[in-house]
């Protein structure tokens, strides 16, 4: 299977398992704040999968979801649970991308 089809996969895979936990909270745009999360745990999933890096998978992957969650996490002041989220779904990532 190609690197592009894998990463497909694991973006909507962490897409929609980032978003499961916002149908029981509230927001002012529940719609807006769904999507735009959707779309960055998308993009780290599928960014781990097509980039290289001469380091092991699982530093690869936690690398991306760290840096692609802080600009999430800076605008909503909620570091430990977006970048913990991005953390561990991007650890995963890369160490199956391997």
């Amino acid at each position: 299977m190609a690197n592009i089809v894998k990463g497909l996969i694991a973006g909507t895979i962490f897409g929609v398992v980032s978003i499961i936990p916002m149908f029981f909270m509230t927001f002012e745009s529940k719609t807006r704040a769904m999507t735009a999360s959707f779309i960055s745990r998308f993009a780290i999933g599928f960014i781990i999968f097509n980039m290289d890096l001469p380091i092991p998978g699982w530093a690869k992957g936690g690398l991306v979801g760290l840096i692609l969650s802080l600009p999430d996490a800076i605008v909503t002041k909620q570091y430990g649970p977006i970048l913990g989220l991005g953390l561990m779904g991007g650890v995963i990532c890369g160490f199956i991308s391997k």
